[in-house]
Order: structure tokens, then sequence, then C-alpha cells
């Protein structure tokens, strides 16, 4: 019998060409390690959400909210930490909305990656419904709503992406779809007057509009084709009780709204614009806008037509905008640029009226 042409060493070492036993050890014990390692990040991450979950639940309700939900359930395994929370019910806001308000969903599941550990990222599932002050709840359901916070450790989130796709909303007079949907924000609430102490831009499009409340259809027809706003609420925001004592301290520390851009593209419309509203000495809105206008001319028939303004009033309104119509240079449809004014809940493009705006109530003013 024979020896093998390569016997094992004395110091271990395997043959020429074959793994060393120590290394065919090695290698499955750091993969073991790498996986221990990695389990035990996620665990972490899994319990800080919890616990941020649990901590903020704790702060609305110092706050005066009320917040209910059922058991959170962890997930997301292995490449993020995940946090799925049913029947997610909310309620207060009293401070900034009279009646406050009440949102309520079937599953809200907070996601943090773990490549991403500065993003949180928050999904609303199901079924839901929001109601504002003491207005009938809303029901509604989405393709998709998706909120992305980001996070500095030591500092609350004051900043939020939101992605909706396809929105159904059942509303007393019929169902609204909002096609698509994208909403960003930024807070600083301590801002001095004439910062911004919020920050906003909202898109939307293809909205699909149910029919009015009092009958009837639509003077521009049942379909908004974009609406995109981008603006400011210039600061400060003071702390107070009602939303009454909020607004008039806003007012009185000359806080403004900055539209700085509005456009809405709805029937023959298509508007461009910005605009600087505020609150008189009535708590009513006040402000000056600029607009720029295609379509006016059918756009004020339609309106005349479906009787939501005077006819005759249309009539003058057209005969001043013909006169300030331009064509683009390149060719297209005439445009016009015109001043819009908002003063004692009048309405006026120049100086013809167009409409009387309902009285803003307050409900908890002295």
């Amino acid at each position: 019998m024979t020896n093998p042409p390569y016997p094992d060493r004395p110091d271990g070492a395997d043959a020429p060409g074959r793994p060393n036993r120590r290394v065919r050890f090695l290698v499955p014990a750091a993969i073991l390690a790498l996986i221990a390692g990695h389990t035990l990040l996620w665990r972490f991450a899994a319990t800080q959400l919890e616990s941020g979950f649990a901590d903020w639940v704790a702060a609305r309700s110092a706050q005066g909210w009320s917040v209910t939900a059922g058991q959170p359930v962890r997930g997301g395994w292995p490449l993020a930490a995940e946090l799925s929370v049913p029947d997610l019910s909310a309620t207060g806001g009293k401070a900034d909305l009279p009646h406050g308000l009440t949102w309520k969903a079937e599953r809200v599941v907070l996601h943090v990656a773990l490549l991403r550990p500065r993003t949180l990222t928050i999904e609303a599932q199901g079924q839901q419904q929001l109601r504002l002050s003491d207005l009938p709840a809303i029901p509604f359901t989405a393709d998709r709503i998706r909120a992305e916070i980001p996070l500095e450790p030591g500092v609350p989130a004051r900043g939020v992406e939101i992605d909706v796709d396809r929105l159904r909303a059942g509303l007393p007079s019929g169902g609204l779809t909002v096609t698509r949907l994208q909403i960003q924000g930024d807070s600083k609430p301590a801002a001095p007057q004439g910062e911004a102490a919020v920050s906003f831009t909202m898109s939307a499009g293809d909205i699909d509009l149910p029919p009015p409340e009092t009958g009837g259809s639509w003077a521009l027809g049942g379909r908004i084709a974009s609406v995109v706003v981008d603006g400011a609420l210039m600061g400060p925001l003071p702390k107070a009780r009602t939303p009454f004592a909020r607004a008039a301290g806003w007012r009185d520390g000359g806080g403004t709204l900055d539209l700085r851009r509005v456009a809405l593209g709805w029937g023959p419309l298509g508007l461009t614009g910005s605009a600087t509203l505020a609150l008189d000495d009535h708590m009513q809105p006040m402000g000056a806008a600029t607009a720029r206008i295609v379509g006016q001319s059918e756009t004020l028939d339609a309106l005349a037509a479906a009787r939501t303004i005077n006819p005759r009033t249309a009539g003058a309104a057209k005969a001043v905008l013909g006169l300030l119509a331009r064509s683009p240079e390149g060719g297209g449809a005439p445009e016009v640029e015109v001043p819009l004014t908002l003063q004692n809940r009048g309405l006026s493009l120049g100086r013809i009226p167009l409409a009387r705006m309902p009285e803003l109530y307050w409900q908890d003013a002295p």
C-alpha cells in the first residue's frame, strides 16, 4: 500500500492547490459573523423605529391629540427595518383648525432602508378616512400614498415629500379622482417676520371632479388638466390656544401668504401668475395678484353661460381683455396679463368687479 502523493503536513497545511483547513473554517465563520452582525443591526433599527413611533404618539398626546392603533409588527429584514401599524387613528389639531381633524388608515408602514438610515418612508395603505373641522368624513383610497422625511439625530423632522398615485375620494356629491399628486414642504416655526415659516410646492394632474353640490355641471368642464402652486407662509407663527388667536397674531405680526407661482389648466383656461395674501381688519382674506391668461374669451363665455358670473360683467371683462390681449412672439393663442385684487371680499379684475367672495367664518372669534 502506497502513501498518498500529498500527505497532510505537520503544520496543518493542506496539499498544494487545496484551501488551508483554517481558511475553510474562517470563511463560513466570517459569513456567520456578518449575518449575526447584520441581524443585530436590523434589530437595533427596528427597535429605534418602534421607539420613535411610541415617542411620536406620546408627543401628540401631550399636544391634546388622541392617537390609537393596533399592535405594531416588525418586518423588512434583511434590507430594511419596517414597522406595520394597523388601524391607526389620529384626532386633534383644534389649535390650528376649528373642531380639528380626524385621519384614519387601515395600515401605516414605517420603513427605513439600512443603507439609507437618514430617510424615513411612510406609506398609508388600504381604506382611509379624513374629516376636517365639522365637515362630513371623506373616505378615500389610493394606489400609493408615500411620504419621505429626512432624519437628523436630535432634530425634529422639518421637511417632507409626498407622492400620491390615483387618489380616489368619495365626496357627498360624487367621486373625486386625482391621478397624480406631489407635495413638498419645509417648516421653520420660529421664523421671524419676513422669513418663510412654511414653504411648500404642490402639483396635481388629471383631476376628475364630482358634480357640483348644487347640481348641474362645472362651467369649465369636469376635468382639471393640471394645478401647480409654489408658495410660502411668511412668519412669524405665534402660539395660541385657538385658530382665531393664532391667525390674528400672525396677521398682527405682518404675516403673509406668498404664492410665488400658480398655474392652472382647466378646460379653455390657461392661467399662470403670482399673488400675496393676508388678513384684513375683519379677519377676511385680502391681497393682490398678477395673472397671465390664455383662453380668456372662451372662459368668460362659459362662466356667463353657467351663471357663475353675471353675463353683463363677463361682456365688460371680455371687452377690456380684448384690448389688452397680445399674441406671443413665434405665434400661439393670444394672452393677456392682468391685475387681480381681493378687498372687502370683492374680487376685481383691474377696476371691473368679478365676484363677491363668501365670508370666512371664525367660529372661535370673540
